[in-house]
């Protein structure tokens, strides 16, 4: 939800970054690349306890996961690309969660069905836009939904601040992730009887 409706707000910032990695000499691909080794690291400083470490690579990661799907726009995406961005972004989330997991044991079942709701989102998200191609809906868009990146960035750092609450985040988190994929089928089934 806040992906879609700041985006105006921010893009012109998210246009600069973008503008000076490319003139480094970076792709929208070699930038996937290093946000997901950033945000892949955040679990090791979870699990020792370094949470503002932490916290800090999540949203550096989330910034230039956002900046190499400007840079891709600007170069033409690719099918590489695309695989990429929505391997290491999971990689990502996992890598708090685990080293959460790791840290607190005492939470692991939680965040083991909060696991599970991303598997069946990204299970959902990517049976739409199989179907959605097979079908002939190329111009299938997603509406915004409850939970998107910045909401889920926003639950990971709640519980990396908020350790005693992790349980009660994660249960909400789980709840929000489940209504979202709800609101995704519901959206798909009115475009693809």
């Amino acid at each position: 939800m806040l992906d879609t409706r700041a985006r105006k707000v921010v893009q012109p910032l998210f246009e600069q970054v973008a503008t000076l990695l490319k003139k480094m000499g970076l792709s929208a691909n070699q930038v996937t690349i290093i946000s997901g080794i950033i945000g892949g690291a955040t679990g090791f400083f979870v699990y020792n306890d370094m949470m503002g470490i932490a916290i800090l690579l999540l949203w550096i990661s989330g910034m230039l996961d956002v900046v190499d799907g400007t840079m891709a726009r600007r170069e033409k995406t690719t099918p590489i690309g695309t695989i990429l961005d929505l391997v290491l972004d999971r990689i990502v989330e996992l890598s708090v969660l685990l080293g959460l997991a790791l840290r607190f044991p005492e939470t692991q079942v939680v965040i083991l069905f909060l696991i599970a709701s991303f598997v069946i989102g990204m299970t959902m998200f990517l049976a739409i836009g199989a179907v959605s191609e097979n079908y002939g809906f190329k111009s299938f868009q997603y509406q915004p939904g409850l939970v998107e990146r910045t909401e889920g960035f926003l639950f990971l750092t709640a519980m990396l601040l908020f350790p005693s609450a992790i349980i009660w985040i994660a249960l909400v988190f789980l709840i929000a992730e489940l209504y979202t994929v709800g609101e995704r089928f519901y959206q798909a089934s009115k475009v693809l009887r």
